[in-house]
């Protein structure tokens, strides 16, 4: 066992916030979030409902601490896309990074679908569709015709369905990542060709 790879371990297995995200994570998922008390979180953290307490006071303060962390990455995308050119490699590392955050980000996002009503409760979603517009913003050209701004808001559509409707077709995840991926890389490239007149 190499010193970097029990390293980590530790380090997750230390950071109590986020094992405590982790488990409350995959209880919600087992038996859904209403039904899930503060207390078996606990139990199954083998740790004190005080422990717990200590870090999160309610279900909701964790669902909103781990969207917090975990839709980071789509701020910090945002944040570095507004500062570069509106060059198609922009656009291309823009999507990829964007694939990579929602990779990440994956079981919250199955927990938000599974979830409406909490989320709409939350206001989780008003956040993320506000994500979501600063993201557009970067991705389309305003002044390219409408038909090459819609290839760019469904190259992130794509990532999206992905996420969803990709579970149940057959094949390897990895694999349909990348399939996935280069869909949308191929949409923004599109775009960007249609909207500068080059081929």
């Amino acid at each position: 066992m190499g010193v970097t790879m029990d390293g980590t371990k530790q380090q997750r297995r230390g950071n109590t916030r986020q094992r405590i995200q982790d488990v409350a994570l995959e209880l919600f998922a087992e038996q859904g979030y209403e039904k899930t008390s503060l207390r078996e979180i606990a139990e199954r953290l083998d740790v004190t409902k005080a422990a717990l307490y200590y870090h999160f006071k309610t279900k909701e303060e964790i669902i909103v601490s781990l969207f917090e962390d975990l839709t980071q990455p789509i701020e910090d995308l945002i944040e570095w896309g507004r500062r570069q050119p509106h060059t198609l490699e922009t656009k291309r590392e823009i999507v990829r990074r964007y694939s990579a955050a929602l990779g990440g980000a994956e079981p919250l996002f199955r927990f938000m679908q599974e979830n409406q009503a909490t989320v709409r409760e939350l206001r989780i979603g008003d956040t993320f569709k506000d994500r979501l517009r600063g993201l557009r913003d970067i991705i389309i050209d305003p002044e390219a015709p409408l038909v090459e701004q819609v290839r760019c808001v469904s190259a992130m559509f794509t990532l999206h369905a992905g996420m969803f409707v990709m579970q149940d077709l057959e094949g390897d995840s990895g694999k349909k990542r990348e399939a996935v991926l280069e869909v949308a890389l191929d949409l923004v490239t599109q775009a960007h060709r249609g909207a500068h007149g080059t081929e």
